[in-house]
């Protein structure tokens, strides 16, 4: 285990993971700030990404289960990501759809911001976040972010407009 919140506890993804990550990465609506749900190959291309983090960083997208009944719900976690011209440590976080609404990618993204700032002694996070992806704006607002720039991404054949949000260490 990562972390551990009151609900919520984080580890790290393993390959018997793969079908609980399809729930997620293959549901249209969860992905639709991505512009489309995920096939096996980029789902086991996600899953390996997040293995290599782990090696790489000692940390990446985590598994985020229910502590009540053990299910993997969702994923949040920190990652390196490119951001206007430079590499930002970012708390990234994708949910099940029927466990929205619910306050835990907050509460896990809170945790993240915690575990950037305690154990990397980061001085500041960032959270890069589509310009329509209202739901996931309010997390980074409900973790203390905000906005400090934007960006346009080229991903899948598409110009995609992002905020950035950020915030430092107390």
């Amino acid at each position: 285990m990562i972390l551990e919140t009151k609900r919520l506890y984080l580890r790290q993804l393993t390959q018997d993971d793969f079908g609980s990550l399809c729930k997620i990465l293959q549901d249209k609506d969860v992905m639709y700030a991505y512009e489309h749900a995920f096939s096996d190959e980029e789902v086991q291309d996600w899953l390996n990404r997040q293995l290599e983090r782990y090696n790489q960083y000692g940390f990446g997208l985590w598994a985020v289960f229910l502590k009540e009944n053990d299910e993997l719900i969702g994923q949040c976690g920190l990652t390196m990501q490119p951001c206007i011209n430079s590499e930002v440590l970012e708390i990234g976080y994708l949910f099940q759809k029927k466990y929205w609404h619910r306050g835990y990618a907050t509460e896990s993204a809170s945790a993240c911001k915690k575990y950037a700032f305690e154990v990397l002694n980061a001085d500041e996070v960032y959270s890069i976040i589509r310009d329509n992806n209202f739901a996931s704006q309010m997390v980074a607002e409900r973790n203390g972010m905000t906005v400090c720039g934007s960006f346009t991404k080229h991903y899948y054949g598409m110009d995609m407009p992002h905020l950035v949000y950020s915030v430092k260490k107390e």
